[in-house]
């Protein structure tokens, strides 16, 4: 019923920049809060950053000031722009959503397929 579909990731040097997306499709009414988590080696999965539908952000402590969640709610798509990358950063990155769909309505929570980012020092 819903699908969430992440691109963007790639390897990049300390100090770059990359642009991470995330879109949501198949049937549902709308989109609450939408968010990015991450999993480096030997880690656990933990949040990024979080948007609310009408635009309120939260960011972890390691990237407040570097990264930058947004979204596009007429695409149903969330973004994360990541800049000053470090090799700390290193992870997988996946899109979160709380999801209004189904009769009766109900709020689920999906996920998208992750995508590697990779910064090199």
């Amino acid at each position: 019923q819903v699908q969430m579909v992440e691109s963007g990731g790639g390897l990049v040097q300390a100090g770059g920049s990359l642009r991470l997306s995330c879109a949501a499709s198949g049937r549902f009414f709308s989109i609450n809060t939408m968010g990015w988590y991450r999993q480096a080696p030997g880690k656990q999965r933990e949040l990024v950053t979080s948007i609310t539908k009408s635009g309120n952000t939260n960011y972890a402590d390691s990237v407040k000031g570097r990264f930058t969640i947004s979204r596009d709610n007429a695409k149903n798509t969330v973004y994360l722009q990541m800049n000053s990358l470090k090799p700390e950063d290193t992870a997988v990155y996946y899109c979160n959503a709380r999801v209004i769909s189904g009769v009766p309505a109900y709020e689920g929570n999906y996920w998208g397929q992750g995508t590697q980012v990779t910064v090199s020092s």
